[in-house]
């Protein structure tokens, strides 16, 4: 089946994902794609250099900050259903010893932390004590919700909420944690009930299964990584084919059990310089088209997913290798996403800086 340049979608992405393990940059590579009616996943390269397991539709991989999407969704779904607000101070959900003890902190709200306009850091003041000890090899996995509460306590934005942009995975971590406490339930649970099981996520976990890829950092094996209080930033794990299925619930939400929370996820919530600020997304319209994307990576696994609803395009990569400073990948992706938008010559416009990707973020 062929799209709207008469070039199947297969042969349009295959050549450009297989240089890429050609040309080392990674043992194994896969995109989903959308356009118009066509949908395609294409994998290349090897899950496991151990076992020489290849990439495949079901394989596994590690999405990092892309989960951010996933806990902004899930704060779109709890808004349309009267369960908060977007502008309930985070004061209101904390636990009364968490409450920062600076009353402009407090009045930080919900949507701030999901438009990365709170002034919080990029991570806890209280991260790195727990982190450095495993900096090399699970930094997340002892950060736990008391540390994040004792962390909130403290809070001093450096600039008043809701007025300037500054990424932080404190801040949308935080913001998973909130709506998890909002109703009564834990967060890995709460965010699989209503956003992966009903976007059909089967093969979306919390965790690193036998099933996600070895991760890569410069041609080397590295562990996964796993967290506790920051899952709901970084610990999403999902298959190529759950990423075709993720795209085209965005691209097209009608019809499905998150329409609306959907849309109002893609909406511009706050400007910052060309882009705008959706609620986990970044936005910018471009020559009649709507464009949104993200990006995530671990400390050896990187991805991009970007769109486009009113072209009815979209591609995910999935790598299992670490950002490095040229990032071949990440410019692999957005030539793919420039490719699929009709009358957008060119690569899509970056992302937010790699650099917030990584461990030490």
């Amino acid at each position: 089946m062929t799209g709207m340049t008469g070039t199947p979608l297969a042969d349009l992405v295959g050549p450009k994902i297989g240089a890429l393990v050609a040309q080392g940059h990674t043992p194994g590579v896969a995109v989903a794609a959308v356009r118009g009616a066509d949908r395609v996943v294409v994998c290349r390269g090897i899950a496991d250099r151990a076992t020489g397991a290849a990439i495949g539709p079901d394989t596994s991989f590690e999405l990092g900050s892309l989960t951010k999407t996933c806990t902004t969704l899930l704060l779109a779904n709890m808004a349309t259903r009267g369960e908060v607000g977007y502008h309930d101070p985070i004061a209101e959900h904390l636990p009364l010893t968490a409450r920062p003890r600076e009353q402009a902190a407090g009045r930080i709200t919900l949507l701030d932390l999901a438009t990365h306009t709170s002034g919080l850091p990029k991570l806890p003041g209280n991260f790195y004590r727990r982190a450095l000890p495993h900096w090399l090899t699970d930094p997340y996995a002892h950060y736990h919700l008391d540390d994040l509460f004792e962390a909130t306590a403290r809070l001093r934005p450096r600039r008043p909420p809701g007025t300037g942009v500054r990424y932080s995975t404190f801040g949308v971590g935080l913001l998973g944690q909130l709506l998890a406490a909002a109703a009564g339930r834990d967060y890995r649970g709460l965010v699989t009930e209503r956003v992966l099981d009903p976007l059909g996520l089967s093969g979306s976990t919390l965790e690193p299964t036998t099933a996600t890829a070895t991760a890569h950092r410069r041609g080397k094996a590295r562990p996964h990584w796993h967290f506790d209080a920051l899952a709901p930033a970084g610990a999403w794990c999902a298959t190529p084919n759950d990423l075709l299925r993720y795209l085209t619930a965005n691209i097209e939400p009608t019809g499905s059990p998150l329409a609306d929370a959907i849309t109002a996820a893609q909406l511009p919530r706050h400007r910052n310089g060309t882009v705008e600020n959706c609620l986990g997304w970044s936005r910018r319209a471009m020559r009649g088209h709507i464009l949104l994307w993200h990006t995530g990576a671990t400390s050896g696994s990187l991805c991009f997913v970007g769109f486009s609803p009113t072209a009815g395009a979209g591609v995910a990569l999935l790598a299992n290798a670490a950002p490095t400073p040229r990032q071949p990948i990440l410019r692999a992706a957005r030539k793919l996403f420039g490719k699929l938008v009709p009358e957008y010559p060119g690569t899509a416009p970056s992302a937010e800086p790699t650099a917030e990707e990584q461990p030490h973020l």
